[in-house]
């Protein structure tokens, strides 16, 4: 039986989902957990809930450590309902409960829920919540990922409730960062981050300040591992992420209809491939969107290539980049590249419009080009190319 035990009296009771392979077309090949805790004091608290075809495993869980009629507070600190989902469950089974949230959450969980019968107890950033030797204090952190995002933090204990900040969709037998492998741990937090949280970079920053000022001894998200030990790891990380600090890294993705951009991406490829510097290629027939968003928040340079079709991009190329663009990744050079057959002013030039919303440095205002097949003139000059974006990388040193 896994150990749930965070301190005396404070435990997981969240469920894990071994199962779930897509979270709104973020690929979780190592599934996710919901994380539910519960502090039993004078007074009891469960923060969080689960999603809601979990609520039975949820509701036997909370009957390990208490019964319904005990349970005073339901903390919500996000109303998405991946972890709000079985709060109705569960403000049905407790009838002395309070269900305590800020005033953004309290709207939106209107929207998602009937909650007219739901006796509200709504908290605003620094009040405080005495359950008898444990006292709650409340971080409000808007768009860190949605407006009505909050992070609940017992005084006492040091245990930071950081709701989706520093989670993974991360599937484990262990529950604290002390039982699994730190690498995978680390893997999947950088993976959840590029694609959930990349885009609320400075909100994040905001709500890292507000936390920095706590003492932290455990930090308890709502997915995956709970960090202990390797708190400093997992904070160093999330400052570069935040600003998604570039590393000498080329990251190099097509698609490819007849194999001449796949014969221009490999030149490029070999081009790049320098002492010092990190060469990453990848063709999109066999790649999904999660992995190249997770590569490119480290990347310092992104060579992005696809034939003409039909005056435009292959799909896949479209596919990927519409998904960066949302994620709107920062202090990226680029350039575009590919084969065309009649258009030349079709599927790479589609790319630069792409990368120029996304306020990449642009380092080839045209993009690199074959007409049919390349020669080898064109295959060295992608070489070169390939050269050149591997020394503009290495700036990132």
């Amino acid at each position: 039986m896994a150990n749930t035990k965070l301190r005396k009296n404070i435990h997981w009771i969240g469920v894990v989902d071994w199962d779930v392979r897509d979270f709104h077309g973020y690929t979780t090949k190592k599934g996710s957990t919901y994380n539910s805790y519960i502090i039993k004091d004078t007074k009891t608290a469960v923060i969080d809930s689960v999603k809601a075809p979990f609520a039975d495993e949820l509701i036997d869980n909370i009957l390990k450590h208490t019964e319904f009629e005990k349970i005073d507070y339901i903390i919500c600190n996000h109303a998405e309902p991946d972890h709000s989902g079985s709060i109705s469950v569960l403000m049905d089974l407790c009838p002395n409960a309070e269900l305590v949230c800020n005033p953004k959450c309290r709207k939106t969980l209107s929207k998602l829920y009937n909650t007219d019968s739901w006796n509200f107890k709504t908290v605003n950033e620094g009040d405080k919540l005495s359950l008898g030797k444990h006292t709650l204090t409340f971080v409000n952190t808007p768009m860190a990922h949605w407006p009505e995002s909050m992070m609940t933090y017992v005084i006492e204990e040091k245990i930071l409730f950081s709701m989706d900040a520093f989670g993974q969709h991360y599937a484990t037998s262990g529950r604290f960062d002390t039982e699994e492998p730190l690498n995978c741990a680390l893997d999947e937090a950088k993976k959840y981050y590029a694609n959930i949280i990349m885009l609320y970079g400075k909100p994040v920053t905001a709500a890292m300040k507000k936390a920095s000022t706590l003492d932290i001894d455990i930090i308890a998200p709502s997915h995956g591992i709970i960090w202990t030990k390797h708190i400093p790891e997992i904070i160093n990380r999330y400052k570069d992420w935040t600003v998604c600090k570039p590393t000498p890294k080329v990251l190099i993705f097509f698609d490819t209809m007849w194999r001449s951009t796949a014969m221009m991406a490999d030149a490029i490829y070999k081009g790049a491939d320098i002492p010092g510097v990190e060469v990453k290629k990848f063709d999109l027939k066999y790649t999904n969107i999660t992995d190249i968003a997770t590569e490119t928040l480290d990347a310092a340079v992104l060579a992005v290539g696809s034939p003409t079709l039909n005056k435009g991009l292959m799909p896949k190329v479209a596919e990927h980049l519409t998904y960066l663009k949302g994620l709107a990744p920062k202090d990226k050079s680029a350039i575009a590249f590919g084969a065309y057959g009649w258009a030349k002013k079709g599927g790479q030039h589609k790319i630069l419009e792409y990368l120029k919303e996304m306020n990449c440095e642009i380092l080839k205002e045209e993009p690199v080009q074959s007409n049919f097949v390349p020669t080898d003139e064109k295959l060295q000059e992608c070489r070169e190319v390939g050269k050149m974006l591997a020394e503009k990388a290495i700036e990132a040193k």
